[in-house]
């Protein structure tokens, strides 16, 4: 466990480093596009720098904005804090996470925050309302398997890193094409062809750089997170009965969307398959299929 969070620190610091460089060239590019000359440069690093700071810091509050979602409350959500209140016994975190509610359907749920003194746990009301008591107890442990084993620094990081870059792409594509570009002598005129290739490529490229980085989170630590929480809750079969039932639902997450996906217990987006054909992990899933990870917890017992 300690070598997974070690791990984690260091692919977050890895990741911060790319999204700056990233950042630092779609702005440069985009500065250069409304002929800001060499200040351009300066502000790229300090817009990229600010932005990965703003990221890191406020990464938790922006994805529970994005999901829309509202404080827990003893009044209203009784079963869901007694069942986080048990397990602070057991897990060894250092702060309690802070407890947020989704209104939507879809029995869903996810961790998210810069460490585990800064860590907050937000479920659907679809959860509550369709899992039973040890249902949500294996659901919650899960998630607070993710705080303690630093995985919600990196995926929130991720996540909206990756929205970020992609909305300046869009931003740059924008610029270019609509006129963001217009010089009258031939060297200009070159270099303004030169620019809109570039401007195509992040284009191109950015929804893909999105995915690669959110599957740098890789799959295995669902299987991890999923063998801590029956740690914790000494009972798989809650957590077995939990992901059937959450790989079942047919509800639609109304506030998904592709750069939070990887942040969710079970993936928000649900796909047709033929009735009867076991759902595979691909290499572009962003979590392992649930089959699978039932499997490996029925291993356990």
């Amino acid at each position: 466990m300690f070598q997974n969070i070690k791990k984690n620190k260091i692919e977050s610091g890895v990741i911060i480093g790319i999204f700056i460089v990233v950042i630092t060239l779609i702005v440069y590019f985009i500065c250069n596009a409304l002929n800001l000359g060499s200040i351009s440069i300066v502000i790229a690093l300090v817009f990229s720098i600010a932005s990965a700071w703003g990221s890191y810091y406020y990464s938790d509050k922006i994805v529970l904005s994005v999901n829309r979602a509202r404080p827990a409350t003893k009044k209203e959500d009784q079963k869901l804090v007694n069942i986080l209140d048990a397990l602070m016994i057991t897990s060894g975190l250092p702060n309690k996470p802070r407890l947020y509610v989704v209104e939507d359907a879809q029995p869903n749920a996810f961790a998210t925050g810069r460490n585990p003194e800064n860590a907050v746990i937000c479920v659907t009301t679809g959860l509550l309302e369709k899992l039973d008591y040890y249902e949500l107890e294996g659901v919650i442990a899960h998630e607070m398997s993710h705080i303690k084993n630093y995985d919600i620094r990196l995926s929130c990081v991720v996540s909206v890193m990756v929205g970020f870059i992609v909305m300046l792409a869009d931003l740059f594509s924008r610029t270019l094409f609509w006129g963001g570009l217009k010089r009258d002598n031939d060297s200009d005129s070159k270099a303004n062809g030169i620019l809109m290739i570039i401007g195509l490529i992040f284009l191109i490229l950015s929804p893909i750089f999105g995915s690669l980085m959110q599957l740098a989170l890789s799959r295995k630590r669902e299987f991890l997170a999923d063998a801590t929480a029956v740690e914790l809750t000494r009972n798989p079969d809650g957590l077995i009965s939990a992901l059937e039932k959450l790989e079942n639902d047919p509800n639609q997450l109304k506030t998904a969307n592709s750069a939070t996906a990887n942040m969710y217990i079970v993936n928000p987006f649900k796909k047709d398959t033929k009735e009867g054909k076991k759902k595979t992990t691909s290499i572009w899933s962003t979590h392992p299929s649930t089959e699978d990870r039932i499997e490996a917890l029925r291993n356990l017992k």
